[in-house]
Order: structure tokens, then sequence, then C-alpha cells
């Protein structure tokens, strides 16, 4: 949970101090369009490698660098006075946070075999808390000292101070040498796997749903009518409203099964949200920002499913690369078509419509995802 705590705190971040990080910088509008795109590239890009790394290093060692990695780019990066040095040791921390996002659901699957929706609900939920916190707590700190460089920079600390309780595991862990680190499959062989296309496909279209709401659901409906402060509100509602429902998801799944009903209300959920928004943004804002909130518990499902469709931990770190890497390549479409097709048709009516058709996806590729196999069984 610490850890899931850190892997979002380097996005939630700088949004809320962007203006001042701008003048202070010189950042222009473009090189700002990078610093705000370069999350969605690093988890892909990333992740991508986390498998190789865990095979060198270990799980548990590959943890305890993660968050070295990722303090060094958040401790660092308040530091610089130009923007290229300062996106440069974003790409840092984020490289930090892509391959800790990877080797969640293998932590899960190697320390916790028989509790992993329970594990899962939980980081799950620290993942969205600190993405909250990240959102909530910047501008206080730095109003607090005077300075935006100390709000970001104090991310650092939280970094830090989660890798104390990973080090004697890892220390552990290194002693203990090669012979038992997790090995799971290569990036190629899972390219050969439809459960490894379906987990990746679910993974990016819940990220690219997650990601247009992180990036255009207030303008929705401030251009609506709705006043900004409470647009703001409602956006902060949809990763709180997300917390208590992730908790419940063990017994949710437990329930269930490896019935795919869940990916469908997720669906269903996530759809009737955007009709809300469609038909009557401001009618009822809270009320389609909750929808929304459920539907993205999606997010801890799939991850939960990583490790309940493989047989080995270095088999769910094998997974978790592949889907991650291939979802958040395809999550990216989700803020930049938005932003595209208002461009294009200057309305939100075509764009929330395509948002609310593509979430009806999750339910039937949900239910390749929730088939009854592992990885390993279908590799073989």
């Amino acid at each position: 949970m610490l850890l899931a705590l850190n892997l979002r705190s380097a996005v939630g971040s700088v949004g809320v101090v962007l203006h001042p990080l701008r003048a202070d910088l010189g950042m222009s509008a473009t090189v700002a369009g990078v610093l705000t795109t370069l999350p969605v590239l690093c988890f892909a890009l990333f992740g991508a490698t986390t498998a190789r790394v865990v095979r060198t290093l270990g799980l548990d060692r590959t943890a305890a660098a993660l968050l070295v990695v990722a303090g060094v780019g958040l401790a660092l990066r308040p530091l610089v006075d130009s923007s290229a040095a300062f996106l440069a040791l974003t790409v840092v921390a984020l490289a930090g946070c892509a391959i800790g996002n990877v080797v969640l659901p293998a932590l899960a699957k190697e320390h916790f075999p028989d509790r992993l929706p329970l594990i899962s609900s939980l980081y799950g939920a620290a993942l969205m808390g600190g993405a909250t916190l990240g959102s909530v707590l910047t501008v206080p700190i730095a109003d607090t000292f005077g300075d935006w460089r100390i709000g970001l920079g104090a991310w650092a600390v939280l970094a830090f101070a989660a890798l104390i309780p990973w080090l004697p595991t890892a220390i552990r862990e290194g002693r203990a040498g090669r012979l038992d680190r997790p090995r799971g499959p290569t990036l190629l062989r899972l390219a050969r796997s439809r459960l490894a296309w379906a987990c990746g496909i679910f993974f990016g279209l819940q990220s690219a749903q997650a990601y247009a709401q992180f990036g255009w659901f207030p303008a929705i409906l401030t251009d609506a009518g709705l006043e900004s402060g409470q647009a703001g509100l409602a956006q902060g509602l949809i990763p709180a409203v997300g917390i208590p429902v992730t908790l419940l998801l063990p017994t949710l799944i437990r329930r269930t099964g490896d019935r795919p009903i869940l990916p469908w209300v997720f669906a269903l959920v996530t759809s009737a949200g955007w009709l809300g928004v469609f038909l009557a943004p401001t009618a009822a804002p809270w009320l389609w920002a909750s929808l929304l909130g459920i539907g993205g518990c999606a997010f801890t499902w799939v991850l939960t499913m990583f490790g309940r469709r493989t047989a080995t931990a270095g088999g769910t770190a094998g997974l978790s690369a592949f889907a991650q890497s291939v979802g958040y390549l395809v999550a990216g479409l989700g803020p930049f078509g938005t932003g595209l097709l208002h461009d294009l048709t200057g309305s939100w009516d075509a764009p929330v419509l395509v948002l609310m058709c593509a979430a009806l996806l999750l339910g039937p590729v949900g239910m390749l995802v929730a088939r009854d196999r592992t990885l390993e069984d279908e590799l073989d």
C-alpha cells in the first residue's frame, strides 16, 4: 500500500501547480502539453521493460529500486531552472512509477497468493488515494512554504519513507541469489496469447476512460454552464467514489467467480454516466461523476485478473508488463481523441457519445479476460 501511494503522486501533483511552474520555467503551452502526455507514454515504454528488470533484480529488489528512482526524480525536478531538465527528471520519476504499476500485481501474487482480491483492492484504493493526495495537498504545502517547488518536492519524502520497510526484504532477496527470481514469459511469447491481448485491450479501454475524465470532465461541465469550482469538486468525486467500491471488490469477485458480471457492470455504469453528461450535464453532475467513479473500478478488477489468470509470480509480472504497455498506448487515445473531436466539431456531443460507446466495449472484452484459464496453460 505504501508503494501504491507513490505511483500517482508524480502525476497528480503537477497539474495543480502548472501555472506558476510554467511562469517560473518559461514553459510554453506546447511543452506543457508534452508534460501532461508524459505519464501515458512513460507508463507504456518503461512498463515494457519491467519483466527484464524483475528477472535481473527479483521482485522485492525491484520494488526498492523503483522507489529510489522515483524519489530521486521527484526530489531533483523542482530544483532545476529549465523546461528541458524538468521534463527529463519527470521522465525519471515516471520510470519508477511505471515499473511500480507493473510489479504491484506480481508482488501480490508472490506474497499473498491466497488473498489476491483483498490485496488488489487495498493497493487499488491506495493508488486512487495517492492520486487524490497529490492533487489535494500539493498546493497547501506550496502555499505554506511560499514556493511551488517545495510543494512538488515534498512527494520525494513519501517515496523515501516507503523505501524503508522494503529494504529488509530487498536485502534478503539479494542474498538468496538469482535462482528464486521469477522468470515469466517474454513479451514476444505473450504477443501470441489471446488472454494477454484481451487484458491489454481491457486495460487500455478503462485507462482511456480514466484519462479522458481526468483531462476533460471539468471542461465539459463548465462549458455546459456549471461553475468551475463545482466542476472541480465533481471531478474529485470520481476517484473518491472509486475508493470504497474498490474495497468491496473482494466480496464481489468471490460472489461472481469467473462469470463476467463485473466487467458488464463497469461497462453499463460508465456508459450511463456519459449518457447523463450528454443529456443533462448540469442537472445532476454528482450522479454522473459517481457513476463514472464506480465504472472506474474496472482498473482494480483487471489488476486482480493479472494474478488470477496466471500460475506464477513471473507469469503475473509478464502479463502485467504486456497488458500495461499495450494498454497505456491505447489509453493515450482517450484524452487526445476527446480533444480532437471537440476541436473538429466545436461541441462536446461527439466526444461524449464516442466515450459512451467505447465504455460498452468493456463488457465483451471483459468476458474474454474473465474466462477460467491461466496464461501458462495457453502458452504451453
